[in-house]
């Protein structure tokens, strides 16, 4: 198994030298290097990305900022100067956190955890193929929900609810949007602000910051606009 990843550090020293730890560690190959965040943004969704080893201290888009509109697919390694960063990495779900100097030993360790949690994933994901929804607790029992029927998802303080097709209400459940985020298929949906995930297929139109599923405009976040406007712009050239 070989994982595609990026580097975004703004210091070239650092850029470079894990270019080179990258380059000797057999399953990892290069796909992109940036020195800084905002031009590493215009790649974004362009191609699969599975690790990304990322400076927190940037300038104009620091690393905890960009790693907010990174999909669920990707995993970040944090690499900084400033050990104080390290709990905030653990708090957007980082696999590992590199202080420099960052030596080859501690970068293929953090690799290897990249590693393992890919392979439980696809492995799971193997085992799943066949999958055609989720369950999730609302009214106090455990209703199945097909994706197919999903139009988008919108938080409501603890709780989230799920907007369904040919359904007048949607069904009420207490969870995180972190939570359901990642237990949706990142093939078929996307976080657009942080308050909602949308089906991609079920996008009737969208103009400006706002797109529309069903009648009902929905915004889309500033965070997340780049990533989303580069995969209409990626289905837009596909179909061209």
């Amino acid at each position: 198994m070989i994982l595609n990843c990026w580097i975004i550090d703004d210091e070239p020293l650092a850029l470079n030298l894990l270019e080179s730890y990258v380059n000797r560690t057999p399953f990892l190959r290069l796909t992109g290097k940036y020195s800084s965040a905002i031009s590493a943004m215009k790649d974004l969704g362009k191609e699969p990305v599975d690790v990304m080893f990322l400076d927190i201290q940037m300038p104009e888009v620091n690393g905890m900022e960009f790693s907010q509109i990174i999909g669920t697919d990707t995993r970040i390694i944090f690499t900084t100067a400033f050990s104080e960063y390290a709990l905030d990495g653990y708090k957007v779900s980082a696999i590992d956190y590199l202080l420099k100097p960052i030596s080859y030993s501690d970068f293929l360790t953090a690799a290897n955890k990249a590693f393992h949690w890919f392979e439980i994933a696809r492995k799971a994901a193997s085992q799943s193929k066949e999958k055609r929804g989720i369950f999730v607790k609302s009214e106090y029992k455990l209703i199945q929900i097909l994706f197919d029927d999903i139009l988008y998802v919108e938080s409501l303080k603890d709780y989230i609810k799920i907007f369904l097709a040919g359904e007048p209400k949607p069904i009420l459940t207490l969870m995180s949007m972190k939570n359901m985020e990642e237990m949706l298929p990142s093939e078929r949906f996307i976080r657009v602000h942080r308050s909602f995930i949308v089906q991609k297929s079920k996008i009737e139109s969208v103009n400006k910051n706002r797109l529309v599923i069903n009648r009902r405009q929905i915004p889309i976040g500033e965070t997340y606009k780049q990533a989303f406007m580069a995969l209409i712009e990626n289905k837009s050239d596909s179909k061209g």
